[in-house]
């Protein structure tokens, strides 16, 4: 799952949401130095990519890029997923798209000196660019993945996905509807947990 999922499945915790949204930058224990609902949400974020790593339904959607995008066929697909998510936003939320988005910059830019050095980085791009939104549309997502490809030096051409999620796009949307069921229900069980 990419960012608009591992906000929206940290419930409306500000906090958790925060530790989900930047726990790729941080590395084994170092979460430890952060404050309670922080740490949670990094724990929280790393159980959704386990789970979602694991899981046949991911792994089927995955399998379609594998043979073209090798190692970033993940990567692509955590965005489709978010495409989705972000196209389907009103099935999972009562908040416009718009709004949950413009309100989740707002708390990054007001919890600025919690937030890791590459999350800071990252920032201007994703609120100037509307990346939350941008999911939402096929044009958006393209955006994204060309974006992707600069920061990954261009290794695989991922923007050039798009094809394939136009080829198979009803079936990763009902592959994404399952899981994300799934997935919710796991987040639910991890959340009383920790």
């Amino acid at each position: 799952m990419n960012f608009l999922a591992h906000i929206y499945l940290s419930d409306d915790n500000d906090l958790l949401k925060i530790g989900n949204f930047m726990a790729d930058s941080i590395r084994g224990h170092q979460y430890e130095a952060y404050p309670t609902e922080i740490r949670k949400g990094i724990l929280l974020h790393r159980s959704i990519d386990s789970f979602t790593d694991m899981h046949p339904i991911y792994r089927q959607s995955k399998h379609r890029l594998h043979e073209k995008y090798g190692h970033y066929s993940g990567v692509i697909m955590d965005i489709f997923y978010d495409h989705f998510l972000a196209k389907n936003w009103n099935f999972y939320s009562d908040e416009k798209l718009e709004d949950y988005a413009d309100n989740f910059y707002t708390l990054l830019k007001n919890n600025y000196d919690v937030l890791t050095e590459r999350t800071k980085g990252m920032i201007p791009y994703m609120i100037g660019r509307n990346w939350l939104v941008s999911y939402a549309s096929i044009e958006g997502l393209e955006m994204i993945l060309f974006q992707m490809d600069h920061r990954t030096k261009n290794r695989v051409a991922m923007h050039e996905s798009i094809i394939e999620l136009q080829q198979f796009y009803t079936e990763f949307e009902t592959e994404f509807q399952l899981f994300f069921e799934e997935l919710q229900e796991h987040c639910r069980k991890k959340l009383a947990e920790i």
